[in-house]
Parts: C-alpha cells; sequence; structure tokens
C-alpha cells in the first residue's frame, strides 16, 4: 500500500487522485507494462470535481501554442511524469486500440453507470474522471472494493433524462447527432456556456459540479467548436 499512497501524494500536487486499481487475473487480457510484459496491476488516475483545473489553466498559459487536445495533452504529461518516477507505464482513455477503463473502473470502485452512461459515483454524483492509469508488471495491494449503492436506483424521478432540450437522453440511448446539432445550432447557447442540461438535473454530488467555465470548455471540445 506504501506505493499507493506515495502515487496518491504525487498526484495530489496536480489536483488529481488515484481512482483505484486492481489485479489482473487468469481471464483478463492484460495490456503490457513498462518493460513490455503483460502488466500485472492497474491503477486508475481521474478526478473529483474540477480539482485540476487551476492547475491545468495554469499549464495551458505557459504554453507556446495551444495543442488540439489541452486536457488530454496535460493529462499524459502529468501522469506520464509520475509513472516514470514510479517504474510504471501511463496510459490514456484515448489512446488507441482504446482500453476498457470504464470496466476497469467498475471493478476497482464498485460503480454502476447512470442513464447518462456516465458511471454514479456515491459522493461526487456524476462530477467526476478518469484522466488515465498506470500499468504496473507487479500486483499491488489494494484495498477491498466496497459495494456501493447504486444511487440511480433510488432516484424515482429520472430529472437526467427529461431535461435535456432536445431528448437527446432516453431509454434507447442517447442520440449524439441530435444532442451535437442542438449544441452547435442557435438554441444551444445555454447548454454551450452552462454544459448539459441533463447532467445537471441529476441531484447527486452537487458540491462537486463542474463551474460553468469547466463545463463550458468541455462542451466546446465535444461539439469541436
Amino acid at each position: 500500500m506504501r506505493i499507493v499512497q506515495n502515487i496518491s501524494a504525487a498526484l495530489a500536487a496536480h489536483g488529481l487522485i488515484q481512482r483505484g486499481g486492481l489485479v489482473f487475473g487468469d481471464g483478463d487480457v492484460a495490456p503490457d507494462g513498462p518493460a513490455g510484459r503483460p502488466a500485472r496491476s492497474v491503477l486508475l488516475v481521474g478526478q473529483a470535481g474540477a480539482a485540476p483545473w487551476p492547475h491545468f489553466q495554469r499549464w495551458r498559459e505557459a504554453q507556446p501554442a495551444s495543442p488540439d487536445n489541452p486536457l488530454d495533452s496535460w493529462s499524459r504529461e502529468v501522469i506520464g511524469a509520475v509513472a516514470l518516477v514510479f517504474g510504471a507505464r501511463a496510459v490514456s482513455p484515448s489512446d488507441k486500440p482504446y482500453l476498457p477503463f470504464q470496466q476497469w473502473a467498475m471493478r476497482a470502485e464498485g460503480l454502476r453507470p447512470s442513464p447518462l452512461g456516465i458511471l454514479m459515483h456515491p459522493e461526487y454524483g456524476l462530477w467526476h474522471a478518469y484522466r488515465g492509469a498506470l500499468l504496473f508488471e507487479v500486483e499491488l495491494q489494494f484495498g477491498e472494493v466496497r459495494k456501493q449503492s447504486h444511487l440511480c436506483d433510488l432516484c424515482v424521478g429520472k430529472p437526467c433524462l427529461k431535461s435535456c432540450p432536445v431528448d437527446a437522453y432516453s431509454e434507447a440511448g442517447f442520440a449524439y447527432e441530435q444532442c451535437l446539432g442542438h449544441v452547435r445550432g442557435p438554441s444551444g447557447g445555454a447548454c454551450r456556456t452552462q454544459g448539459c442540461r441533463d447532467r445537471n438535473a441529476c441531484h447527486y454530488g452537487t458540491a462537486y459540479r463542474y463551474p460553468d467555465d469547466v463545463q463550458a470548455f468541455h462542451m466546446k471540445s465535444y461539439a469541436g467548436l
């Protein structure tokens, strides 16, 4: 557990947190670790609320030119530097071929998806994210995964399925083109500046809700604006 604690301290300097981990079993197809052998452990790295935002903004302002995907670039740089210190391989959710980050997260933290597809966290609600992971070729010791109450099962009204102006989310899934067309269009100003209406309608984890400028940044990236 000592290495996990030390990694947590290193991540905290950037507003990031370790989001649990797991040891790969015999039935898992494990990605390669730092030396090219199959990894034995994965430690997930992410955020709760907008804690990394000031760190990211300072980094962004110091860049001579803004990269195409600045938050992804910042995450890779920070998590990559931590990986070098602790002898791990850093990977990102945007790496191709895509790695099963959501499945890892569900196993590591005992979470389940919300109707919006975002994993529902018992404390953070929908206001959290996974920014990367550290792969090790040794078995790390993680605490036992506690069984979590799935807050969506306790929510009767499901406001997250009733607040979108174009009903992009429903029991049938996510109408991507419908959502994108609205966000980019003349009626999508509130979504562009204040974030997804459905996500904001959820009443869990509101203490961690991203500020409007953070939500606007993510919506701009999503819509390619």
